[in-house]
């Protein structure tokens, strides 16, 4: 018996370019297998927020040089009642001001890595990553009694091999969703209002008390009395990590555009 196959040639067009679609898929997710997102399980995240529905923020400050700004931050923060807050401190200014670093810790607030020197990581070899980071970490914990776990990059700097190295010496980078931008000197009316129009629940918020921020000693009170009126109240960074999972968000290449913005500052 003969048997005889109609071949529709529409049909077998269309399947060829489905092959040839999934093909170019296939390739492309390989090809950009580096630029994913880093919230991916096996892969490090940069901690920006915690996703919470608790009215919780972290009052995050930055320090790196000087000396006139950090004890009346510290000041502002007593005075009200801000008893959880996070430093990120530079090991070369931890060494440099060992008593400001005490009264931090002796205040109850946490201790967090601000790195060694103030450079852009992602200009370093692996190797110099890593030492600026295991340097940092040696200092800060000699000169503040605790061991860090948390570090932000100076400038807010990384990408996905900074993570990565980072993560493999037991750190999580942190950075912030909301900037006060008070490294900028814009004034305290409008530190204020940035914070408090931007501020949402599982916030990381950023300030510094390196001695080119001015103003936010003046602005602090009004930012915790106004964030306080809503219902907020204040956590370290570790306190409201642990509230639930932490988002991340993607990390390109750097070769390609980057939809991050960098914070580059002078502290």
């Amino acid at each position: 018996m003969n048997m005889f196959y109609v071949i529709n040639g529409k049909k077998v067009k269309r399947y060829m370019l489905l092959i040839v679609a999934l093909l170019f898929a296939g390739g492309v997710v390989y090809a950009e297998r580096d630029n994913i997102s880093v919230f991916s399980p096996e892969q490090p995240a940069a901690i920006y927020s915690v996703p919470t529905d608790k009215k919780v923020v972290a009052l995050t400050f930055d320090i790196s040089w000087g000396d006139t700004r950090a004890e009346p931050i510290l000041q502002a923060l007593k005075e009200n009642n801000v008893t959880q807050a996070t430093f990120f401190v530079s090991s070369v200014w931890s060494k440099s001001h060992p008593e400001i670093v005490q009264k931090i810790v002796e205040a109850g607030y946490e201790i967090g890595s601000h790195g060694h020197k103030h450079e852009n990581y992602t200009k370093l070899s692996d190797e110099d990553i890593r030492s600026q980071i295991q340097t940092a970490h040696a200092i800060i914990s000699e000169v503040s009694g605790k061991a860090p776990e948390l570090i932000r990059l100076p400038n807010g700097d990384f990408d996905k091999r900074v993570l990565r190295i980072a993560g493999e010496l037991n750190y999580k980078v942190i950075q912030w969703d909301t900037d006060s931008m008070d490294w900028m000197n814009i004034g305290t009316d409008k530190i204020v209002e940035r914070v408090i129009s931007r501020a949402h629940p599982g916030d990381i918020i950023l300030m510094h008390a390196s001695d080119a921020a001015i103003h936010t000693q003046d602005a602090l009170p009004h930012i915790i009395s106004k964030l306080r009126s809503q219902g907020y109240e204040f956590v370290t960074v570790n306190q409201l990590i642990s509230q639930t999972e932490v988002s991340g968000k993607v990390v390109p290449d750097k070769s390609a555009a980057s939809p991050i913005e960098l914070h580059q500052h002078s502290f």
